[in-house]
């Protein structure tokens, strides 16, 4: 039995899917913590970026530009974005195949409220 994004990317279960090619996919995510809120996934299931190995190298880099990429097409180069992935149950990650969020459309809060005094 597959993940859920696993399910998505068979075509299991619907997503509203912003870009794909062969190494990967972006969709909407269904529960958004800001106006913008996407997910980027590789169709090689891989748990968690621990789990990536040095044959991922190429797959984790061709991700990369395309979350730069994707974040363009949506309009948030110009004010900025934050890119997230979480890792494990103590990291918040829910779904056990490598995501990176990107989430935007609005100012972000810092991550942790010490950092407000810098």
């Amino acid at each position: 039995m597959g993940t859920l994004f696993k399910k998505i990317i068979d075509r299991e279960l619907p997503a509203d899917i912003v870009y794909e090619d062969e190494l990967c996919m972006a969709f909407k995510d269904i529960h958004p913590q800001a106006p913008i809120h996407l997910l980027v996934i590789p169709k090689k299931e891989i748990p968690s970026l621990a789990n990536i190995s040095d044959e991922d190298k190429m797959l984790i880099g061709h991700i990369m530009l395309k979350v730069a990429d994707i974040a363009q097409s949506a309009g948030l180069e110009k004010n900025g974005y934050r890119v997230i992935t979480n890792i494990g149950t103590h990291g918040g990650q829910v779904v056990p195949h490598l995501h990176f969020h990107i989430l935007g459309g609005e100012r972000l809060g810092p991550l942790n409220s010490s950092m407000n005094s810098l």
